[in-house]
């Protein structure tokens, strides 16, 4: 039971409604899937979940870690979840089910909770713990922060400048109408980059209050040196307030049991589920016009729209973002001709969106029918990262913790990037072996390492760890290029530090660029002149 009495006003704000959006329970069974398929996922360089919407009756989820599906079943941020085997949030399994096609977005949640519970063995409760928040403080009163006269309806606005000469790019959020404990949610919303944890109303400010809020954002790399203003220099400059990293007792939602291996699927699960669509119900594909302008593409209720494309881009989207890397005998006119296409995919009902990696299906289907594309996959050494031997500095960790690297601090709280924000990026790690690091590269780190990373260093010890170095975009001209390429390159004048080095300084092994065998698109034949429509 939640023990309410720890719980404040600010934090039962964080959860609107009933805890973590359940409902109330009822005297009938909980509704489940006709038959689902749950399985381990094949390996992709740079997983994440995908699907998790139920179309025409078929319901699919991919590449999603037990943390994803736990998180995307009691609608709860990832953050709120604790205890678990160390595993939930590394390993991935995809799912595929039925229900009725009409099923709601709510009833297709608790579904996915009662296969968790019948496939997995899943049990949860919920609780208050103290978890590592952001703690929101302050008298305010700086100009920035004022009481709202209610002639605007309460929302946000966000907008994102373009890097200015400096090569900051500031964002700017403006708001109306908004409580202390919606500026807390406001600025977890916002703060990407920045904040890794939950925010926590504790101003003991009332009322609604209008604010304007201008950093440089960390999503593009942009925050250079002392030349960008940090989110947490933006809240108590302007509008007064503090944030500061801090321990609070929070509601969440506790595991007490889970299995890593699901129970067996029902024989003949994979003939009863109805393919996925391969094929667009109509696609026009014709060369652009000279003029045309910079390439774009757009993904809308099942109509995809692109122009001035190329064919390398249309093979690259189609394969789920493959790096250059890993397409293999690819003519010159991959990159030089350029097409506009428009196609259209089914969608169960009007405004709804076509699931991604039908999309991309549909989209192998057109290039092989159009452009003749004939390809196949084999292993070919191809130039990546590979970890390698050294003096480990990193402290052997706890077993009983989960396997994970998020952006952000740790528990104790301290973020470099506060104190030299050139340092644009946080890893935390806990409890993950150096094999496993290396698949989490290309993830956590996919402007240095496009493709998969080999672990090289003979370590079998999980180990606790964090990293802190530079994007690529912080380093300016030849920088970035040595930044990239050089295994021994050495610090930017600006301060920026490169992950090669961050590697070798803080960790005490190596990361190298050298060639191994990757898993490699090979094109057999393709043509340039795409077919009649």
């Amino acid at each position: 039971m939640i023990q309410a009495k720890y719980i404040s006003l600010s934090l039962l704000a964080l959860f609107p409604g009933a805890l973590f959006g359940q409902p109330a329970a009822t005297a009938s069974a909980p509704p489940s899937f006709d038959i689902a398929d749950v399985h381990k996922s094949a390996h992709v360089i740079r997983p994440h979940m995908r699907g998790g919407v139920l179309r025409a009756g078929r319901f699919d989820v991919r590449t999603a870690t037990m943390l994803d599906l736990i998180s995307y079943a009691w609608t709860i941020r990832a953050e709120k979840l604790w205890g678990g085997p160390a595993w939930l949030d590394f390993d991935r399994f995809d799912i595929s089910a039925m229900a009725l096609a009409n099923t709601s977005p709510e009833t297709a949640r608790l579904m996915v909770r009662t296969l968790l519970a019948e496939r997995f063995g899943l049990k949860v409760h919920e609780d208050v713990k103290p978890l590592q928040v952001y703690v929101l403080s302050g008298k305010g009163g700086k100009p920035g922060l004022k009481e709202a006269d209610g002639s605007k309806a309460s929302g946000c606005q966000t907008e994102t400048a373009k890097p200015n000469d400096e090569g900051v790019a500031y964002s700017t959020v403006k708001c109306y109408g908004r409580t202390m404990d919606q500026v807390a949610q406001d600025l977890r919303n916002i703060g990407f980059g920045y904040l890794s944890n939950p925010v926590v109303n504790q101003t003991g400010i009332g009322g609604a209050w209008d604010f304007t809020l201008r950093w440089a954002s960390r999503t593009s790399g942009g925050v250079v040196g002392s030349r960008g203003i940090s989110l947490f220099e933006a809240v108590d400059k302007q509008l007064g307030l503090k944030l500061d990293a801090g321990k609070v007792p929070v509601p969440v939602l506790a595991i007490d049991s889970l299995n890593e291996t699901p129970t067996p699927n029902p024989p003949g699960v994979s003939d009863a589920l109805p393919s996925p669509p391969s094929e667009f119900e109509v696609a026009v594909v014709k060369p652009s016009n000279p003029d045309s302008g910079r390439p774009s593409s757009r993904l809308e209720h099942g109509r995809l729209t692109a122009r001035n494309v190329t064919l390398r881009q249309l093979i690259a989207a189609a394969w789920d973002s493959l790096p250059d890397e890993l397409l293999v005998n690819a003519p010159k006119f991959l990159d030089t001709a350029h097409y506009d296409i428009t196609a259209a995919a089914s969608v169960p009902a009007p405004g709804a969106e076509a699931d991604e990696d039908d999309v991309r299906r549909m989209l192998r289907t057109l290039l092989a029918e159009r452009f003749k594309l004939r390809t196949h996959m084999e292993d070919r050494p191809v130039e990546g990262y590979v970890l390698a031997a050294g003096k480990p500095k990193m402290r052997k960790a706890d077993p009983s913790n989960r396997t994970e690297c998020h952006e952000g601090p740790g528990p104790d709280g301290n973020d470099p990037r506060i104190r030299n924000p050139v340092l644009g990026r946080l890893l935390t790690c806990r409890n993950i072996t150096m094999a496993q690091f290396s698949q989490e590269f290309p993830r956590l780190a996919g402007s240095y390492a496009r493709v998969d990373v080999l672990d090289e260093t003979g370590l079998t010890d999980a180990y606790d760890f964090t990293l802190s170095f530079s994007n690529l975009g912080q380093f300016r001209g030849k920088a970035a290029q040595s930044a990239a390429t050089d295994n021994d390159a050495a610090s930017d004048p600006s301060g920026a530090v490169s992950l090669p080095e961050a590697v070798r300084r803080q960790l005490g092994i190596r990361l190298e660029l050298r060639k191994h065998p990757m898993q490699v698109l090979v094109i057999d034949h393709i043509e340039e002149k795409p077919g009649e429509n």
